[in-house]
């Protein structure tokens, strides 16, 4: 069979088999689906072997390129050892010390890894655990949450009472618990002669109002720190980190910092949470954490935590599980990744590499008339396109592919969030060939 009908077979027999996520299906009538054979660093192969340069590293999971040689041996050396054996009662080697090293990250002050698939599964242990840690110590009254406006944390029930993205949803409003959303400090809000500091100020002043008045039944406040992913790559200034911590000691209410796109290295630092020099209370992590291999998730949290759970009382025991709780071979590959951070001194080779993306983009796209806001935080760059069309994101994505490029705008939003492995040659043709696709998309 030719590699053209191979393409045309699979994508055929996917559309009859497989409900894509975050996808309505019917639009595949006119937006053929991407079949992808294989992957090599920062490319992904169709069977015809033409390429896609993976700008967005595959929603965001992918840290140091596809069919990297280092994780694959990793992988490759666990599966002769163990593959996976019950957490509940048993342990083993890849999550104790894959919970040692993250624990050691943090300065050892947080530890107590309580480990799950995805990232929403991470919000979903938090919440409940912050609730939990409530009743155990006594207040049982504290179980509401905030978030931020335009805050995104998964789709599980759980996780979408502190999700603030309509279409995610409003589809399931009779199923959801109701929670409190504070103003974003999206630094795009600031006035005239405001600093992002000032709007992060300003949002923390209503935060503040907030607890003031709710404290005794606010379980934890929720944010995803320096960037806001799913509504728009929305970036803050760490200030209103600073003064969150501050605000939830004041009024005992967890901070929960949800890194699950943005740690491991993305915002410049490997926890976004750094730049602030704050620790929260609970600390989630996902997607890159395992180098985009296998669906990982994994929840940090304090010893005083931990601690309201230690008892002979069963019920007092936090009772969240799955199956594959601390998979042997997710836990391996994170490990690797890890080595690789610390071989490779990543996290100074990444400041290099984010000017010189910040370089290109401004280059390609900064004085385009159509682009607002031009914006970046580590290994995410971000740039908004005024006036865009409706139906701009699909047409801006069939555009990049047309140019070997996987890019996925989110609304009016265009964005960028490579692998770390890119070379000078691949940033230049990411950053050309995106201004090319934006001017393709608004012709």
């Amino acid at each position: 069979m030719s590699s053209s009908a191979s393409n045309a077979s699979l994508l055929s027999r996917s559309l009859c088999a497989v409900w894509h996520p975050c996808t309505q299906m019917k639009h595949h009538e006119q937006l053929p689906l991407v079949p992808i054979k294989r992957g090599e660093g920062a490319w992904l192969y169709d069977m015809d072997g033409k390429r896609y340069l993976d700008g967005i590293s595959s929603w965001w999971v992918n840290l140091f390129g596809h069919a990297n040689p280092r994780i694959g041996a990793a992988l490759k050396a666990q599966l002769d050892t163990l593959e996976h054996v019950l957490l509940a009662g048993f342990t083993h080697e890849p999550v104790v010390e894959l919970s040692e090293r993250l624990a050691a990250l943090t300065g050892n002050q947080l530890g107590h890894a309580f480990y799950a698939s995805d990232g929403a599964s991470a919000t979903e242990i938090a919440l409940k655990m912050s609730v939990h840690y409530w009743r155990n110590t006594g207040r049982p009254g504290k179980n509401r949450f905030v978030s931020l406006a335009g805050s995104y944390h998964g789709e599980t029930v759980g996780a979408l009472a502190v999700t603030d993205v309509a279409i995610f949803r409003d589809a399931y409003a009779p199923l959801v618990r109701g929670g409190t959303c504070v103003p974003t400090p999206d630094a795009r809000l600031a006035e005239t002669g405001e600093t992002a500091a000032d709007v992060a100020r300003r949002a923390a002043a209503a935060l503040e109002a907030h607890l003031a008045a709710h404290a005794d039944e606010t379980a934890a406040l929720i944010v995803e720190p320096l960037v806001q992913g799913a509504s728009g790559m929305v970036m803050y200034d760490p200030e209103y980190l600073r003064l969150a911590r501050a605000l939830c000691d004041r009024y005992q209410v967890h901070l929960v910092a949800d890194e699950i796109a943005v740690g491991c290295g993305r915002s410049g630092s490997f926890f976004a949470c750094e730049q602030a020099g704050i620790w929260p209370d609970f600390l989630l992590l996902s997607k890159g954490i395992s180098g985009g291999y296998l669906p990982l998730s994994i929840v940090l949290t304090t010893d005083t935590v931990f601690d309201a759970f230690y008892d002979d009382d069963t019920a007092r025991g936090f009772l969240h599980s799955h199956s594959y709780t601390g998979n042997p071979l997710a836990c391996r590959a994170a490990l690797a990744t890890l080595d690789i951070f610390t071989q490779d001194n990543v996290i100074a080779a990444n400041r290099a590499k984010a000017q010189r993306i910040g370089e290109a983009f401004r280059k390609a796209v900064g004085s385009h008339p159509a682009v607002r806001h031009l914006r970046q935080q580590g290994m995410i760059l971000a740039f908004d396109v005024a006036d865009a069309p409706a139906g701009f994101s699909r047409r801006f994505f069939t555009e990049a592919l047309q140019r070997e490029l996987l890019l996925r705008p989110i609304g009016n939003t265009v964005y960028t969030m490579p692998p770390y492995i890119l070379g000078d040659d691949e940033i230049d043709l990411l950053a050309s060939r995106c201004a090319a696709a934006l001017e393709a998309s608004l012709a």
